[in-house]
């Protein structure tokens, strides 16, 4: 197995800054136009274009292994008016398996601020939405 090189990263403001790189990267290579919001206010991290469909996407990352799974925090709806409204999708990055999830607001948003994924286990339960960037193409 190669080691990724994002996992070397040891600032995590840094590791996620290359993730997003990676992100525009792969989301350029699906045909899709990205733009990055000035500054960091925004509630999600890029708005993506597809064909005039508009999407606003939350880019999450992990390492993090908890229980033979890698756990990854997400946005979740603590009183503050709820995240569904504020996104379209997460996208979650296992940086050292390079697999991408994408995840309509609705399912990652209703977690309670993290989700566990298990890309190793043969019909795991977030499986269909590994490596799923035909939710953000419409398809």
């Amino acid at each position: 197995m190669t080691l990724n090189p994002g996992s070397l990263i040891k600032s995590s403001k840094l590791r996620g800054e290359w993730v997003e790189l990676r992100f525009m990267t792969r989301a350029a290579e699906h045909g899709v136009m990205v733009s990055k919001p000035w500054g960091d206010s925004a509630p999600y991290d890029f708005m993506i274009e597809h064909n005039g469909r508009v999407l606003r996407v939350q880019v999450k990352s992990t390492m993090r292994i908890v229980r033979e799974c890698y756990r990854c925090h997400v946005p979740c709806d603590r009183g503050q008016g709820s995240p569904q409204r504020l996104m379209d999708f997460v996208a979650a990055y296992v940086i050292t398996e390079d697999l991408w999830y994408i995840f309509p607001a609705r399912v990652a948003t209703c977690l309670q601020g993290h989700i566990s994924l298990s890309p190793h286990r043969p019909g795991h339960k977030y499986g269909p939405y590994l490596k799923a960037w035909h939710l953000l193409l419409g398809r």
